[in-house]
């Protein structure tokens, strides 16, 4: 792989980086440890730095040689999982419940490798933002961070972002334009009825007969009323109900994870689950009351940047390691709301090998240090092609 040789001679630092990370996990908006690691180095290297963006957010300002006022964003999330690590190597993690189990830790040692190679050449003109994001696993982080002036403070032209996928060969590169991920909404549906006596029903409004009825006609929903070209999931993930064996409880709740790749698909589910809600509480003769809550839109490429950051990328990983027409992903990712407050780009940087290929979020999951390198260049190669120097 052509890395940048100056990023290749500091790669043992940034394993030093990451294994540190890893090592010390922090869940969402509690990476005060992190943070301050980050704000560090960061200053270390004299970059200008401003801290508490988004709660525990870090932004890094950079300005290379000469007038320019272009600017560019690089994104990367520094929150862990709570979740039992099952490694055993030396650099697990030291908190019970909590570990790096989607590569946060590996996205903030790149960003940091490649802050550190940008501070020490300046080949590039005009300003780069280094976005280190908290609460990216379901707080919202990013949303965080916008709200709170990310892009009022700190002007890009165009914001970037990248995630490691176990699933595709190290040092491969995918992306697409257009709709990536999916968005991922929430919608807990309670229901309640009469109680009674197992033994007479007819004297009760069940409402886990009512709850039976409403899961199956979820499941109509992407398998009838969504077009067969469209995405979209819906998920019942939790049924509860009932305290003994002889007893119609008086409640039932179901919830539910909504999948959707485009806002009006995303708008249709939710109109389509509270009619189906309406008519099954009036068949049961039961009260269902829908909380549905929008979390993440969908991810979407601009058309420019996944072109300005496929150019960058293919100088580093080579050509034939590109893939332009990834599929859709029904999975989600804040960064959705960074791109939706400004033009960017969302992509894949493989990291499957022999002995790396334990899937996001599982228990064995652990970063491939061997791809460090590899993305700080694609982050250098980006900045110095976007703001070259003249």
């Amino acid at each position: 792989m052509p890395v940048y040789n100056r990023i290749a001679e500091t790669h043992n630092d940034m394993q030093a980086w990451r294994h540190d990370l890893h090592r010390h996990p922090e869940l969402c908006y509690e990476e005060r440890r992190t943070a301050a690691v980050v704000a560090e180095k960061l200053r270390n290297w004299g970059i200008e730095v401003h801290e508490g963006i988004g709660v525990t957010g870090v932004v890094g300002v950079l300005k290379g040689r000469g007038s320019s006022t272009k600017t560019i964003g690089i994104r990367a999330d520094m929150d862990a999982l709570p979740l039992q690590e099952m490694n055993d190597f030396a650099h697990k993690s030291t908190i019970d419940g909590k570990m790096h189990a989607c590569g946060h830790d590996g996205h903030t040692a790149i960003l940091l490798g490649a802050a550190q190679y940008l501070s020490e050449t300046r080949n590039f003109d005009g300003t780069v933002h280094f976005i280190f994001q908290p609460a990216e696993e379901g707080g919202g982080g990013g949303d965080a961070m916008v709200k709170d002036g990310l892009f009022d403070r700190f002007p890009c032209d165009g914001v970037y972002g990248l995630h490691n996928q176990p699933g595709m060969p190290r040092g491969t590169f995918n992306v697409r334009t257009g709709p990536i991920m999916a968005s991922a909404d929430t919608a807990v549906m309670k229901i309640r009825g009469k109680g009674g006596h197992a033994a007479y029903p007819h004297l009760t409004n069940d409402p886990i007969a009512a709850g039976v009825q409403l899961y199956t006609a979820l499941q109509t929903i992407v398998a009838r009323n969504i077009g067969p070209v469209d995405n979209a999931v819906v998920s019942v993930t939790m049924f509860e109900a009932g305290s003994g064996i002889n007893i119609i409880p008086q409640e039932a709740q179901l919830s539910a994870s909504i999948r959707a790749m485009t806002a009006e698909t995303r708008d249709y589910i939710e109109s389509r689950i509270r009619e189906i809600c309406t008519g099954i509480a009036a068949t049961h003769g039961v009260e269902i009351d829908v909380d549905y809550q929008r979390r993440y839109p969908s991810v979407v490429n601009h058309e420019k940047e996944t072109a300005i950051v496929a150019r960058a990328a293919s100088d580093i990983v080579g050509p034939e390691n590109m893939d332009m027409e990834t599929p859709i992903r029904m999975g989600s990712e804040d960064f959705a709301f960074m791109l939706e407050a400004c033009p960017g780009c969302y992509f894949f940087l493989g990291t499957k090998d022999e002995t790396h290929f334990q899937a996001v979020h599982h228990p064995e999951f652990d970063f491939n240090d061997e791809v460090l390198s590899i993305g700080a260049s694609i982050w250098a190669r980006l900045v110095e092609q976007q703001l070259p120097r003249s």
